[in-house]
Formats: structure tokens, C-alpha cells, sequence
């Protein structure tokens, strides 16, 4: 038991060393990332730090107090320092003044631009009052899961007091805003020796005179609390004990592939939506439990956790030991219809005259008995950020149900949270979606030039993406580039034989669990050889047939099951040729698989045209730079076909195209993308030539 606890404990991150020579500002910056890095402090954007420092006037040339406090929507652990609204503390007091009462406290938020220092750019948060008036010189609040499980629980006033006693106290719940910045400086005047306060259903305030005496103070509070509860709760079954016992690591990822592509054919009418899961031992524990559906039911505490999973997860009604996964999906349909018939009864039951509109009525959270969670969201960060704060709801759950009974935030207190008119405001301020948002991409031969130049023009847009290809040293580098260019939450890659009918299916199911499903297939995938036809072995032959025509027919087959499940149509995209529209010599085999290629594409367009599934082709040619076909005997073999050197080949092939221009792998991926984009919603069954102009391959 004590190793366990041992490992539950907050390490202490703070190293002087790194902290000497800091500014006060930066000592605020170092504070809020070592508490951010550790996601058991606070979830991702959740809580906030501030410091109260002297600065100088730029217009009296006096010392001033001003507030650094984090601005809105910004996330402690990878904030930087023009990530902290800057306000006159003078002001921010003088707001006081102009107060008329807590039915009028969000008007409070339209005066603090007039507060702000040095025409700071960066809007302060809602919490901006409760670290002002604290009066202590720097402040953190933030959303532990042990402090959160003795806030959610029925007694939290009385587990407070008997953790703490005198040196924390507590406060009743209240919406954050002004008014609860207000208690805060009642609650600091009242009880001056305090170190901090827990705020029911919602956190942890802790305070100190220097930036380290802060932050060890609220590391410090955090672990006693962990202590108590891993004391109390040691020898108690989690959440009942188990009812289920988990599939095998692999069966739940089958699983897993079989529900994600179902689940977000329903829940991405009106956008495009992403997946993620989550199989860890946590979830694992709470999915499996006895408890699990009552408690889920009861929803999220924490403003932050239901604002990212909505007021509570839909539990999926899977039996792990029968293996009901086709009785699972053909449920789904009422399900789904049934979460939100009763989400839209929820607003109706909670709606204010002036609430926003009915937002998205599907469940975010789906929890599978034996196997983890599903979550699913516009993007694939807030697909996982979303289950990570339902990791952090199940640890809440874990510990209050343990020492008390655990209590969801009253219905009326969560839709205000979740419908309020600033939470409003902030999702009307998000950027535009660009225009592959919510997409998943998987891209055969990933790791060559035109793949990865498919798969950059791809991100750019939003899009998520799964690169394939048999190479794995080359695949391993293209995807830490990527990932490193666009996060590691957007790019996938698995090792694929598109000539194996087995590693198809299951490179497919890999996208499924990491992204939920497929929207784009280029298939990509590429050889070349160069022989006349009475020197092209049987090999060579059925070598180009393999991977040229089965391997885009294997790939294209699996696309069209996943996206039929989908029912949200797709688009398929073929790379094929020049050589598939005009002939070259010494290429028989290359031509002959080229030509069926594009004969494929034709037919395909005719099946997926009534799901909605567009199949369309383009037609590179000479694209020399970056691709691998033409790293090893095929440029040599060419040259020799054309009567030139390899230095020479690409002015060849310059000079022989119409517009006496090179092509490159991103000019082949510009065609990709627009039949990929909805700007080509109604085409199907298309060939773009991307050759620079060749008569030979004019279509006819």
C-alpha cells in the first residue's frame, strides 16, 4: 500500500537553480508550466495562476500594482509569457463601485478591457476577479482530482475540515465570476491565517507571498489530500467492484473498430467528427464496475469536466463474456436517438429566455463494458482532451464514492455552466474551420514524395491523417516530421503491404481506433519498372499487377466497407499515370496496371456514387523530385529508353510536356486535395491530368 501511495504522490518540480535569476514574471511563467506538466494538478486549460507585481506606469512613469493572471482560454502547462492578461489592480478594485448584484455579475466581464495594462491584446478570463481579490501576491487555482473528490462529495464541508482543519477552508458552489470573487476576499479577511479554500463541485485556491512558497503550497495540499483518501479508501472495492472482466489488450481494439466507424456515421450530421480511445487501466476499472452506470449517470462536478463530455457519457450495452458486439451495433440507431431526445428535453427542462440555441444533442463519452472509451469530438485534440477530463471525472468518482457518497452538480447549476452566454461568446470567437476539419485521410505509399506532400497539403486543411507504406525506416521519419510540423495528435502511420489482403484489413482497423473512421483514401502506392516486352518476366509482370491493380482494388474494397458503415459518402483518389492514358515504350507492365487502374477508379465511381462515395483519379507524370520510384533502376532504365543520362532525364521530360514545365510531388497533392475538398463534392468517376500537357494523354 505505501508503494502505491508513494506513486499517487505529486512530485515536487519546482529546482531552484532552473528558478534563479527569474523575474517575478517569469517565476509566474515557471510556476504555472511545472504545475501544468502534471495533468493530476489540473486538466488541460483548466485552472489558472496569477501574480500581483509592480510595474511601471507607461504614461505616469509611477509604480503600479498590476495583475498577470492567465488570459482566457489558455492552458497553464504550455503557456508562455503572451499567454497572461495584464490589468491595473487599482481599477480592477474600483470595479466594486459599479457592482449591482449577482443577477447582473457577467456584465462585470465587459469592464475588465478597461482595466487592462499596457494595451495587453490577450482578453482576461471570468476568474479574473477571484485571483484580484484574493489578497495574497500570488495565487493558483487549479482542478485536482483528489481536492475535486472531496469537493463532489455529499459531506465535502466536513471532509474538508476534518483533512485540513484550519488551514484550508471551504465554500459553497458558485458559478465562477464576480461575485465569487467576492467570497473569496469575504472568506481571506475572515480567515487571514488560511492557506486556501476548496470550492465545492469545483477546486482548490491556495495562495502564498513568493511564487515558490505558492507553489509548494498548493503541491502540498494536493498531497495531503491524496493521502487521506488512498488511507481511507485502501481497503474498499473501487466503485463497487468489478461486474466485467476486460477483453485482451487486442480484442478491445477489435472491438473498438467495429463501434468507432458506427458511432461516427451518428454523431457527424452536421460535421465531421473525430474519435479517440481509451483503454487504460482507469477506465478499464470504472467501465467494468458494478457502480458504473449509476454513478455515470449522475454526470460530471467540475465545470471543466462536463463543458468537454457534456453532463454525462452514453453507456454502451456490451457484454464482454457474450461477445454481443452485432447486437451492440444494430442498437445503436435508438441508443443514439434516445441520448438526445432526452439531451433536448434537458435544454427544454433548464432553457432561460436569452439561452444560446440547442447545440449538438450527441453524447461525447461512450463507455464500453471490457473494453474502455470512446470519445468523440470536431477534432482529434479535443477528442482525447475530452477523455482525458472523463479520466479525471472517473478518478473523482473513484475517491468520493469511496469516503462519501458522490454528488453531480444540481441539473439547473450544469446547463447554466454549460448554456452560459460568456461560454457562448468564447465558442463564437473560434476560428473558422478550415476546410478539411474533421476528415481522416490514409495515404498508401506515405512515406514517398507525392504521399507525404498528399499528406502535408492534407494537415495544412485540418485534416487528420494515416500514412501507409512497406518502408518503415522511411515512415518512422515522415511521421516524426509531420507530428512535429502539426502535433503528434493528427498523424498516424502503419507499416502495410498493399499486395496483402490481411494487413489491408488491419491497417484499416488501426484508423478506425485511432481516428474513428476514414473519409479520404489515396491510394498511392507505387512501382515502376522498364523493360521490353520480351525481356518482362512473368515476376516482373504480375509484380506491377500486384500492388499497381490488387493492391488499389484491396485498398479501395476496405475504404468502401468502413465508409459504407460510416454513411457520410468518402473520397477515393487514385494515383496513377500518365502511362494509364498513353502508352510508352519498354513499360508494358507498368501501363498495362496503370490503365487498370484507372478502369478501376471508373467502376468504383459507379458503386459508391449512391452511398455517396466519390472515386476520382489523378495523373502524375515526370515527377522525378522526391519520388521513390525513381530512386533506384527505373530512372537509369528510362534514361536508357530515351537515349540520355539521368542528368538529363528531367529536361527531357520538360521540354517533351506542352507547357515546358517540371512537375512536382506538390502538384500532384494539390490535385489530390481538391478532390478530396468539397469544392469537388460533385465529381466523380474524373481524371486530372497533372503532366504539364502531354496530347498523348488527353482524355477522350
Amino acid at each position: 500500500m505505501l508503494k502505491s501511495l508513494e506513486s499517487q504522490l505529486l512530485d515536487n518540480r519546482w529546482v531552484d537553480q532552473d528558478a534563479d535569476g527569474m523575474s517575478e514574471s517569469e517565476l509566474l511563467l515557471y510556476r504555472s508550466n511545472i504545475l501544468g506538466s502534471d495533468k493530476r494538478v489540473t486538466n488541460y486549460g483548466g485552472g489558472n495562476t496569477s501574480a500581483k507585481l509592480m510595474e511601471t506606469d507607461p504614461l505616469s512613469g509611477e509604480q503600479v500594482e498590476v495583475l498577470w493572471v492567465k488570459g482566457s482560454g489558455g492552458d497553464i502547462g504550455s503557456i508562455t509569457m503572451d499567454g497572461f492578461a495584464t490589468l491595473y489592480m487599482d481599477k480592477l478594485h474600483a470595479l466594486k463601485s459599479l457592482y449591482r448584484g449577482v443577477e447582473y455579475e457577467d456584465e462585470m466581464v465587459g469592464y475588465l478591457p478597461h482595466c487592462t495594462f499596457k494595451l495587453n491584446p490577450r482578453a482576461a478570463s471570468i476568474d479574473t476577479p477571484l485571483h484580484a481579490y484574493v489578497p495574497r501576491k500570488h495565487v493558483d487555482h487549479v482542478h485536482a482530482d483528489a481536492i475535486i473528490a472531496i469537493a463532489a462529495s455529499k459531506n465535502s464541508k466536513d471532509l474538508t475540515q476534518k483533512i485540513f482543519g484550519a488551514r484550508i477552508g471551504w465554500l459553497p458552489w458558485k458559478k465562477p465570476g464576480y461575485e465569487l470573487g467576492l467570497w473569496l476576499e469575504a472568506f481571506c479577511r475572515d480567515n487571514p491565517d488560511a492557506d486556501g479554500v476548496v470550492l465545492e463541485s469545483h477546486g482548490l485556491f491556495t495562495w502564498g507571498d513568493t511564487a515558490k512558497e505558492c507553489y509548494d503550497q498548493t503541491i502540498d495540499v494536493i498531497n495531503v489530500a491524496t493521502t487521506w483518501l488512498a488511507e481511507q479508501s485502501a481497503n474498499i472495492a473501487a466503485f463497487g467492484g468489478a461486474l466485467h472482466e476486460s477483453l485482451p489488450p487486442q480484442a478491445r481494439r477489435e472491438i473498438a473498430a467495429r463501434l468507432m466507424p458506427a458511432i461516427r456515421g451518428f454523431v457527424s450530421g452536421n460535421h465531421h467528427m473525430v474519435g479517440h480511445f481509451n483503454d487504460s487501466d482507469p477506465v478499464l476499472t470504472f467501465v467494468n464496475a458494478k457502480n458504473m452506470a449509476p454513478l455515470a449517470a449522475l454526470g460530471t462536478s467540475c465545470p471543466d469536466h462536463f463543458l468537454r463530455t457534456k453532463i454525462r457519457p452514453l453507456v454502451l450495452p456490451f457484454d464482454p463474456a457474450q461477445g454481443n458486439i452485432e447486437e451492440v451495433i444494430a442498437g445503436l440507431p435508438e441508443q443514439v436517438e434516445t441520448y438526445r431526445t432526452e439531451y433536448a428535453a434537458y435544454y427544454d427542462r433548464c432553457k432561460h429566455e436569452d439561452s444560446p440555441a440547442l447545440r449538438d444533442p450527441n453524447a461525447v463519452v461512450y463507455l464500453v463494458p471490457g473494453v474502455g472509451m470512446i470519445t468523440f469530438a470536431k477534432d482529434k485534440a479535443t477528442a482525447r482532451i475530452s477523455g482525458e477530463f472523463y479520466v479525471n471525472a472517473i478518478n473523482v468518482m473513484r475517491g468520493a464514492s469511496a469516503v462519501s457518497e458522490y454528488q453531480g452538480l444540481p441539473e439547473q447549476e450544469a446547463f447554466d455552466i454549460e448554456y452560459w452566454l460568456l461560454e457562448e461568446a468564447k465558442l463564437q470567437r473560434m476560428p473558422k474551420p478550415k476546410s478539411l476539419a474533421g476528415r481522416v485521410a490514409l495515404v498508401t505509399g506515405g512515406a514517398g514524395g507525392i504521399g507525404t506532400a498528399t499528406a502535408e497539403r492534407y494537415l495544412t486543411e485540418g485534416a487528420c491523417v494515416v500514412l501507409a507504406d512497406i518502408d518503415q525506416a522511411a515512415l518512422i521519419a515522415t511521421q516524426a516530421t509531420l507530428a512535429k510540423r502539426y502535433s503528434k495528435d493528427v498523424v498516424r502511420s502503419v507499416q502495410m503491404d498493399v499486395t496483402q489482403e490481411t494487413a489491408v484489413i488491419e491497417a484499416f482497423a488501426d484508423a478506425s481506433v485511432e481516428f474513428g473512421g476514414i473519409d479520404i483514401l489515396v491510394s498511392n502506392a507505387g512501382i515502376a519498372s522498364s523493360a521490353p516486352v520480351e525481356e518482362t518476366s512473368l515476376d516482373l509482370w504480375n509484380k506491377n499487377m500486384d500492388i499497381l491493380s490488387t493492391g488499389y482494388f484491396l485498398v479501395s474494397r476496405e475504404a468502401f466497407r468502413l465508409m459504407r458503415v460510416q454513411d457520410m459518402g468518402g473520397s477515393v483518389i487514385f494515383v496513377a499515370s500518365k502511362n494509364g492514358l498513353a502508352a510508352s515504350p519498354n513499360a508494358t507492365a507498368y501501363c498495362t496496371a496503370k490503365a487498370s487502374e484507372i478502369h478501376l477508379a471508373r467502376c468504383l465511381a459507379l458503386e459508391g456514387a449512391e452511398a455517396g462515395i466519390r472515386v476520382n483519379v489523378v495523373n502524375p507524370d515526370a515527377v522525378l523530385r522526391g519520388s521513390k520510384i525513381w530512386e533506384g533502376d527505373w530512372l537509369e532504365q528510362r534514361a536508357g529508353t530515351y537515349g540520355t543520362d539521368k542528368d538529363g532525364l528531367e529536361e527531357m521530360y520538360r521540354q517533351r510536356s506542352l507547357l515546358k514545365r517540371s512537375v512536382f510531388p506538390e502538384d500532384i497533392a494539390e490535385a489530390c486535395y481538391f478532390f478530396a475538398a468539397d469544392t469537388s463534392s460533385k465529381s466523380t468517376g474524373n481524371i486530372i491530368n497533372v503532366d504539364a500537357g502531354n496530347v498523348q494523354a488527353f482524355t477522350r
